[in-house]
């Protein structure tokens, strides 16, 4: 067996019962060393731990995924739910496998975020810039986003200097690509740890600084009413 999980936004009561199960049940656990963290309570005493960071990622699944092949009951943490911004590690799991493997989804910060912030995903739109490649089509697609006059949750991309684009350089994207200044922004810290909350135009997030652990929304300038149905006269 091979599993990979949505370990939650960060404090483990947000990972699911089924997999808390998984990692109480397995064998072998691997993951992001943070990650690990979130989950070290659940982890058996006598499983092997495989910890990994973006440089090593490559060698230490191909351990994990022989552990796999031997017979190993292996589970893959991730952060937040896999589909939301973890979907090329999930690529890197199942290129070392060399076959598809199970997913189990958790709980992401954008869910967090928009419980907190009071948003309905049927107008917002997910956008996560928390990836290798190229940029710019997410980029461009965001413009159109609050340009079709949708909210926006937007997770930055932090790594390096040469690569960030963290909210100070999307609101000053943004800005640059005809976008109103006043859309009102909020970017949030470390959800379900110790949060911490920030709120303010799009024109003074290009001057807000945060830690690489954020998320963003962007709310549209022109909120859909509400279409339930009028309130009964008294």
């Amino acid at each position: 067996m091979i599993i990979c999980i949505g370990a939650g936004p960060g404090d483990v009561g947000y990972l699911t019962q089924r997999g808390a199960q998984l990692i109480r049940e397995a064998d072998v656990v691997a993951g992001f060393d943070a990650v690990l963290n979130v989950v070290q309570s659940l982890i058996p005493a006598d499983a092997q731990v495989i910890g990994m960071a973006y440089r090593d990622q490559v060698a230490q699944l191909d351990e994990v995924a022989r552990l796999h092949h031997a017979g190993k009951r292996c589970v893959v943490v991730f952060m937040g739910d896999i589909h939301f911004s973890g979907f090329q590690y999930l690529e890197r799991v199942e290129r070392a496998c060399g076959h598809p493997v199970e997913s189990l989804p958790g709980i992401s910060s954008a869910q967090i975020l928009a419980s907190r912030a009071k948003v309905c995903f049927d107008e917002t739109t997910f956008i996560t810039f928390h990836r290798r490649g190229d940029l710019d089509p997410f980029k461009r697609h965001l413009v159109h986003v609050l340009q079709d006059q949708r909210n926006a949750i937007v997770i930055p991309c932090p790594w390096d200097a040469a690569r960030s684009f963290m909210p100070w350089h999307i609101a000053a994207y943004l800005l640059e690509n005809g976008i109103s200044p006043d859309h009102p922004v909020e970017v949030w810290e470390n959800l379900t740890r110790g949060e911490a909350e920030w709120h303010g135009s799009l024109l003074e997030c290009a001057s807000h600084t945060c830690s690489d652990m954020s998320i963003m929304l962007i709310r549209t300038l022109a909120p859909m009413a509400s279409q339930i149905e009028a309130a009964p006269v008294p």
